[in-house]
């Protein structure tokens, strides 16, 4: 029944109209049914359907990959979710995400959980076929630094929010190597390289020694075997020397301690090949010489007992005192605690101890693992202790900040340098959660609230960092921790203006700065339809139209509603005479059909007319399609310039007014009376250059002393006569509202470009039109 159950869900993506999702679902059911509740069991076996006997790209079985990675995760004491993500994540081609997300349906919020982090080792993956496509073509095969670097941000962040996508990761790449030792063809140059530079660094940072130590050698064997060969024969040639005498020193030590009263456990301590060529070439030390290939590890009850322990050690035999380090008093940044010491015993070889406590030992062998909280809930803090998972999650996203800034000093020496780290975009900082949140260079603690949450951002009225009190306007540094302090009434919610003056320095981000303007926006707006509204009011109360309604109003305007209508008036985009024309609108219809037809019939002649509202001293010409002598004007409202496209309207008894075809006054008296509009043109512009034209520019600034004279500064330079000027200023913001004589359009844009690189000045341009 399993079998044809999941050939059936095989089938599903290359033919999804056969099979449903309550098939699979069905199917799902009688798997659980059948076999077990138990969510690895589960897993186990739907991969062995599923895989069958297809292979990865090296050969290995995907069954039999999955299987070792489960196995190395058990060792880890990982939790069955990340045991069945092990059995899942591999075989892409034959589990796709779409087949699973139908087959864990059934397991509920469990089968949710596996998905997720399946996409997530999935994800970094993907990173690494990328890593190793860019390859392609290059000498040495390895990717270029700047790639690199990108890969690396990339990864942080996928990895960055659960622990346990680290764990597969890192037991799927020792389970190739293992595979490779076993069938003894070396892994290809790619996969020692990632191993060594990348992986072996994050298993370090995260104290996952035992993870660590195997893929480090089975690594160095493959890339160096000569080098790996030379070492194991030297250690080899020696064991059982080596071997009898740390069971003799080891006797000694165990009675020693039982003699002083202390309980604890005496073993002999494994060296590593690879840290031993390591050290033989920092060191520059010829085998014999490494102090620690003889060593004891000495487990005690407490922390008070390994001080007693180090010391009857020391009574005992005389210690090199260069070689002393005690890592409980300064533990290192991944957390690791031990005493580590170096004595002479009577033959005059060197043998390193190191003593620790139990729980030192536990987080020795598996680091930030040992204190990891499975069973978490959405929020990603175990229930049954909150603290202490909080705790161990901050330790965990500051390690792999460490270990990314460690990888990529590393890229930085070996050829990206300047070019990649020296311009760095990004910084990675932590919530009290200990989630990473990626900001530009340069990011404030407002920048960071926005790229939590918008809400929290404009709540945002103090930070802690580091647990420390800082000003909003604080530089934000790699790996910190921030903690939002929020307004608690709803009166203080909502930014300042002062956040969108960049010679501040309160915003970084282009999100925080459009979070921020889309909230003053939104009130502009309220305040602008209140405003609206009263003055609405007012003209409909003075010409006795109080019976019609807004929504009426605004239709005959071309509104689309009330509140659009409030908004244009008082923002000066429509007029009151506008709106008088528009309450009369039905009471004049019937007489303007008969007073205006002989004005409007259209004959195909063309008529040069003066064209009036020029300053005084200057001519120009409109060209009107319509009757000879025919009086026109330029609108007030928008003010057209050449070569503005133009369009007219015939006013009644002040005869043709002449608009910007993109003036919403003009598109509204179009659209109400398309009958009285009229085709236009501009005539020849006189040769000497001493035509003027009229135009309204709006400047919006941030306030500040010598505003007003920058901007004009500008005006002057461009040869631009101010006619008027009207300021005003309301929190920090200034409104400047000029009026320009230009010669063309082209001038009065180049000035605009000019006005917008002035110091605090946000926009700067012509006013689309106002009402008549």
């Amino acid at each position: 029944m399993f079998t044809r159950a999941c050939k059936n869900i095989r089938q599903l993506d290359n033919v999804p109209e056969q099979i449903t999702e309550t098939n699979v679902t069905n199917h799902t059911q009688e798997l659980l049914q059948r076999r077990s509740t138990d969510l690895v069991h589960f897993a186990r076996e739907l991969a062995q359907e599923l895989c069958g006997e297809s292979e990865a790209e090296n050969g290995e079985r995907w069954l039999d990959h999955a299987r070792g990675t489960a196995e190395i995760l058990v060792l880890q004491h990982a939790d069955p979710v990340a045991q069945a993500a092990a059995w899942l994540f591999g075989a892409e081609q034959q589990i796709s995400i779409a087949l699973l997300l139908k087959a864990l349906k059934p397991l509920g919020a469990e089968g949710e959980e596996v998905l997720r982090l399946i996409e997530a080792v999935r994800s970094v993956l993907r990173l690494r076929q990328v890593h190793q496509v860019s390859r392609e073509g290059q000498t040495g095969g390895l990717l270029a630094a700047g790639d690199q670097l990108e890969s690396l941000r990339k990864m942080t962040l996928a990895i960055g929010q659960d622990l346990r996508v680290v764990l597969v990761r890192l037991a799927s790449r020792l389970q190739t190597l293992r595979y490779h030792a076993t069938i003894k063809v070396p892994a290809s140059e790619a996969v020692c390289a990632e191993t060594l530079d990348v992986l072996s660094p994050l298993a370090n940072r995260l104290g996952l020694w035992q993870i660590k130590w195997e893929l480090e050698d089975l690594a160095f064997r493959f890339r160096q075997p000569e080098q790996y060969k030379t070492i194991a024969r030297a250690l080899d040639e020696r064991r059982s020397e080596r071997l009898d005498f740390v069971e003799k020193i080891q006797a000694q030590v165990q009675g020693l301690l039982d003699e002083a009263g202390l309980h604890a456990q005496v073993s002999g301590r494994p060296k590593h090949i690879y840290s031993i060529a390591m050290k033989m070439r920092s060191k520059g030390l010829a085998l014999e010489r490494i102090m620690d290939l003889r060593a004891l590890r000495v487990i005690v009850d407490d922390e008070r007992a390994c001080y007693e322990a180090l010391a009857r050690i020391h009574e005992r035999w005389s210690s090199v005192e260069a070689e002393f380090d005690d890592y409980i008093a300064r533990p290192k940044p991944n957390g690791y605690q031990s005493l580590h010491t170096v004595v002479i015993p009577p033959d005059g070889r060197p043998l390193e101890v190191q003593i620790r406590t139990a729980a030192m030992h536990r987080h020795a062998e598996f680091g930030v693992a040992a204190h990891w909280a499975y069973k978490e809930q959405s929020t990603g803090v175990a229930s049954r202790d909150a603290p202490a998972a909080d705790s161990t999650r901050l330790v965990f996203a500051r390690q792999l900040l460490a270990w990314q800034q460690e990888i990529g000093e590393r890229l930085g020496e070996s050829g990206a340098g300047s070019t990649a780290l020296g311009a760095a975009e990004f910084i990675y900082v932590l919530t009290p959660e200990a989630r990473i949140i990626e900001l530009p260079v340069g990011s404030t603690p407002i920048d960071f609230a926005y790229s939590v949450h918008t809400g929290l951002g404009h709540r945002c009225r103090g930070a802690r960092v580091d647990g420390q009190m800082v000003p909003l306007d604080r530089r934000l540094e790699n790996g910190q921790t921030v903690e939002v302090i929020t307004a608690r009434g709803s009166a203080q919610v909502g930014p300042s203006r002062d956040w969108l003056n960049p010679e501040l320095g309160y915003v970084r981000s282009h999100r925080a700065r459009a979070k921020v303007r889309q909230w003053f926006n939104a009130r502009d707006l309220e305040r602008d339809a209140a405003n609206g509204r009263s003055l609405i009011e007012r003209i409909m109360q003075r010409e006795g139209k109080t019976a019609l309604a807004f929504d009426e109003l605004a239709t005959r305007l071309g509104f689309p509603d009330a509140a659009a209508l409030f908004v244009a008036i008082a923002r000066d985009e429509l007029g009151p005479r506008a709106v008088e024309d528009a309450l009369h609108l039905r009471a004049a219809s019937s007489s303007r059909q008969q007073d205006e037809s002989p004005v409007l019939a259209k004959t195909a002649l063309r008529s040069r007319t003066a064209l009036n509202g020029a300053p005084e001293g200057t001519s120009s010409s409109v060209l009107v399609v319509g009757v000879d002598s025919l009086m026109t004007q330029l609108a007030a409202c928008c003010k057209p310039v050449p070569p503005d496209p133009i369009g007219g309207f015939v006013t009644r008894g002040r005869g043709v007014s002449v608009h910007r075809l993109q003036c919403p006054q003009f598109i509204r008296l179009r659209n109400f009376s398309p009958e009285r509009t009229l085709s236009t043109d501009w005539g020849a512009m006189p040769t000497d250059g001493k035509a003027r034209f009229a135009a309204d520019v709006l400047v919006l600034a941030h306030d500040r002393p010598g505003l007003l004279r920058d901007v004009s500064d500008v005006f002057a330079r461009s040869k631009l006569n101010v006619t008027a000027v009207s300021t005003q200023s309301k929190s920090g913001v200034a409104k400047m509202s000029f009026t320009l004589h230009v010669g063309d359009a082209s001038a009065l844009s180049q000035a605009l470009v000019a006005i917008r690189e002035v110091k605090g000045v946000h926009e700067a341009a012509r006013r689309a039109g106002a009402g008549a």
